[in-house]
């Protein structure tokens, strides 16, 4: 299993560094927002309803909702990053309270929340740099990573077993601490102070985990492991950007209320 993970996230790292730094900038759009529409249908197996004019539905909503970010200007791309932000919080609220029942319209409405201001977050990082999108994603998979190795090797309390029950306090802190080196790294690449984008770093991947549990929830709720098969090893397109869903917007935020980016 591990080395299929690996091997899965060697091709995968391919294909993204291929987006970011060889396509031109429309196409590399065009591919997020794919990506974007793939958790959309994976996201349809958490509706209450198993008809395919839902599920056609659903997806034209979210196609839609980002076609008309992508064409608004930036006043409203920015109220939408902060209304994910405000969402994000919400969400980790919600997670000690789980299990409860979530409503047909609620997983529509939470959907929605989950996709759109990801697709927003994505593009705009890209827009300020590939670099800056690739280190948003190295810090959240690097909390995955670090969580994954020092759970498997330390995990003795559990985070949030209703959720996850295989998630850990020491894979957390494990996490965190890989998230501390590769956003120091980082910091040299892109010429920042590491006094400022290490603690900015290990914010974002905290959040992260909201991502993760929020998207679990949904989940176990629908009776799913995972939320598809099109990663070997690692799942669906659901599975590789719940964290990032709720790690990104508060990155293309913060990296501006930094001053890092304009």
């Amino acid at each position: 299993m591990l080395k299929q993970r690996i091997i899965t996230g060697l091709i995968a790292l391919g294909i993204l560094l291929f987006v970011l730094f060889v396509l031109p900038a429309n196409a590399a759009k065009a591919s997020i927002g794919l990506l974007i529409l793939g958790g959309a249908w994976e996201w349809t197996s958490f509706l209450k309803s198993d008809s395919p004019v839902a599920r056609g539905l659903f997806m034209l909503v979210i196609t839609g909702c980002i076609l008309a970010v992508g064409a608004a200007p930036a006043s409203v791309t920015h109220a939408v990053l902060l209304a994910a932000l405000g969402w994000w919080l919400a969400a980790l609220g919600w997670t000690f309270f789980f299990p409860t029942s979530i409503p047909g319209a609620l997983r529509w409405l939470c959907g929605v929340a989950v996709l759109v201001p990801l697709f927003v977050a994505l593009v705009e990082l890209y827009a300020s740099g590939p670099q800056y999108l690739l280190c948003a994603l190295f810090v959240v998979w690097a909390a995955d990573v670090g969580a994954f190795f020092f759970g498997k090797q330390f995990g003795r309390v559990k985070l949030a077993p209703a959720i996850s029950p295989g998630k850990t306090w020491e894979g957390v802190v494990g996490g965190l601490f890989v998230v501390g080196i590769v956003a120091a790294v980082f910091a040299m690449i892109l010429d920042v102070p590491a006094a400022v984008l290490v603690p900015f770093s290990l914010a974002a991947a905290a959040l992260s985990i909201v991502g993760d549990l929020t998207v679990s929830m949904f989940k176990r709720t629908a009776g799913v492991k995972d939320s598809g098969a099109l990663f070997p090893g690692h799942g669906g397109v659901l599975d590789r950007i719940d964290s990032v869903a709720a790690a990104a917007p508060l990155f293309v935020l913060g990296l501006g209320w930094l001053g890092i980016t304009a």
